[in-house]
């Protein structure tokens, strides 16, 4: 099969700078799929080359086999994608903008009922005939993603699309996506949300300084950090010198210690109780994407 977005040998330089340093990724059909760095890992740049808005130095990218620049036409009828920025046409209400967006791909009034459906389901629907400089920041991003939708792409790459978005927009938003993935479409998501990526994506590429560090299954990527998080919040803040070299992270009275096993558990108690500090809570986490995220991308970066 086809693959939804084929990058083989990908550079991107911005005078002296590597921005994408030879990216080579395929995202299969139907997959929801996610893009995760930090800030200046290549994320946006990526995206900007496949939407066909930057050019790559070398390198080809191509949307369900259309190459995005030789065969623009074809590869961006195919991809639809929502912006970090909250950029609109402070002209339009949200059912004009729609409408104009999905006319833009050839899409005609056969549509209309499609663009009330996303209009509903994003929760637009008392906003859908209000001009859209009027609109919340929450309520722009919302309309952004319908836009992104308005003529029925089979891609849809999503870049930060939950900033400023609260919890309640967030959900109804996600079980939409959700619900398009289940359909046959392939998500791509970018976010510094981690949680979000370790939920919904099926697989993770994670890239630091233009290149890809990691790819493979989220479940596979949990797995490759063993051991588990203890964390307590003790009756004081002072720490036995015996455990400072399981400690990960403090604040206050709060103690994360990063166990290889669980026997250390018994430990860990054990010298507190000689120490006199009592447990006052206790939490034992497996690790999750964020802690694979620090691992493999560092601190220094994240």
């Amino acid at each position: 099969m086809t693959p939804a977005i084929h990058i083989e040998s990908v550079h991107k330089r911005f005078g002296a700078f590597n921005a994408l340093n030879g990216i080579d990724l395929s995202i299969g059909q139907g997959e929801f799929f996610g893009l995760l760095g930090p800030n200046g890992a290549g994320k946006s740049t990526l995206i900007n080359i496949m939407a066909g808005l930057l050019k790559p130095t070398s390198g080809s990218l191509k949307v369900l086999g259309y190459d995005v620049h030789s065969q623009y036409r074809q590869a961006r009828q195919l991809l639809g994608v929502v912006p970090q920025e909250l950029v609109f046409d402070p002209f339009f209400t949200v059912r004009e903008m729609l409408r104009f967006q999905a006319g833009y791909f050839g899409c005609g009034p056969e549509n209309d009922a499609w663009v009330d459906e996303i209009i509903e389901s994003l929760g637009l629907a008392d906003k859908a005939n209000t001009n859209m400089r009027k609109l919340s920041g929450g309520m722009k991003r919302r309309a952004l993603i319908a836009q992104a939708l308005a003529h029925r792409p089979p891609v849809i790459v999503l870049d930060e699309p939950t900033a400023g978005v609260d919890v309640e927009s967030r959900q109804m938003m996600w079980e939409f996506i959700k619900r398009l993935n289940r359909d046959g479409h392939t998500i791509i998501l970018t976010t510094h949300y981690l949680e979000e990526a370790e939920v919904l994506c099926n697989r993770v590429a994670m890239m630091k300084q233009g290149k890809v560090v990691a790819l493979d299954s989220t479940a596979n990527l949990l797995n490759s950090l063993p051991g588990k998080n203890l964390r307590l919040k003790l009756s004081s803040e002072a720490m036995p010198a015996v455990l400072q070299a399981l400690l990960k992270s403090q604040d206050q009275n709060s103690f994360t210690f990063a166990l290889t096993e669980v026997s250390q558990i018994e430990y860990v108690l054990s010298e507190l109780k000689k120490a006199n500090i009592i447990v006052e809570d206790f939490q034992l986490l497996e690790a999750d994407l964020e802690d694979v995220f620090i691992d493999l991308v560092g601190r220094d970066h994240a």
